[in-house]
């Protein structure tokens, strides 16, 4: 896989350098190139931005220094990414379907954004998608956190970036749809807190069978839009009466919370019984 991130902070990307994605760039499995935006810029200056047209505050990030760097990246095609907090929130899901793509370029705004121009024209030019997504419900200074956050997600699901292929299945907001299960590692007592004893047991199938319910239980208290997501039929009994004592039902084939339990009405005289009499 090629994805190019095009930013006028370049050093931003630094850390892509590092850890697994810096491996991955090192032995060959993902190539990932970071451009300088002013770069293609012809003035003095290496001006990218101007004034809002209708006014307000702060610049907009020009669409003509942009399209002669989209122009040259997504010459052969590929799929625009544009960090924005108006976009569509990043899943794991879109991850996975990135990770199926060839060719990847990142656009990193800043200051008010980049002119809506450029996503609007390269939505027209074949060969190119476009997509403009958003972390979380919050505003950064610029796209290059996304970007890195982007970067990441995407690479650590390519085939040989992650030793243990299996810890991509087990781990939150992957296949099951649940949030990963604690974990725990030596000394078994620390700080008066044991490990559970299920895990020192040997025994996989209980310990299968208890990282599952942890699971279970850590979504229902967490992220309760996960649990009604979850697709009923992938439930087996022992799932449900686990989510049952975590307060979900499954109604008409879906989760949903329980209803309360009925408060008991309060109890009234039987008929012809003395009244309280008030006091003297």
């Amino acid at each position: 896989m090629r994805i190019d991130v095009v930013t006028i902070f370049p050093e931003y990307l630094a850390p892509l350098d590092l850890s697994l994605v810096g491996k991955a760039r090192t032995a060959g499995l993902l190539d990932l190139r970071v451009h300088d935006l002013r770069a293609w810029t012809t003035d003095r200056h290496r001006t990218v931005d101007d004034t809002p047209f209708g006014g307000g505050a702060g610049m907009v990030m020009r669409p003509d220094v942009w399209g002669t760097a989209l122009d040259e990246v997504l010459a052969g095609g590929g799929h625009l990414l544009v960090p924005t907090p108006s976009g569509a929130p990043l899943t794991q899901r879109t991850a996975e379907r990135l990770a199926g793509e060839e060719h990847l370029v990142v656009a990193c705004g800043r200051y008010e954004g980049i002119d809506a121009r450029v996503a609007e024209h390269y939505r027209t030019v074949p060969g190119v998608q476009v997509s403009e997504f958003s972390l979380g419900d919050y505003v950064l200074n610029g796209g290059e956190v996304a970007a890195l956050v982007l970067v990441e997600a995407v690479a650590r699901l390519l085939p040989g970036v992650v030793g243990n292929p299996a810890s991509l299945v087990e781990e939150s907001h992957g296949a099951a749809g649940l949030l990963e299960y604690p974990v725990y590692t030596k000394p078994p007592s620390w700080a008066g807190l044991d490990v559970p004893e299920v895990l020192l047991s040997g025994h996989h199938a209980r310990i299968e069978r208890w990282r599952r319910d942890e699971a279970l239980v850590r979504t229902a208290v967490r992220r309760p839009d996960l649990v009604r997501a979850l697709d009923v039929d992938g439930l087996d009994a022992h799932d449900r009466t686990v989510l049952a004592e975590a307060g979900w039902v499954v109604v008409d084939g879906r989760l949903v919370p329980a209803p309360a339990p009925a408060t008991a009405a309060p109890a009234t005289a039987a008929p012809g019984a003395p009244e309280d009499l008030p006091p003297a």
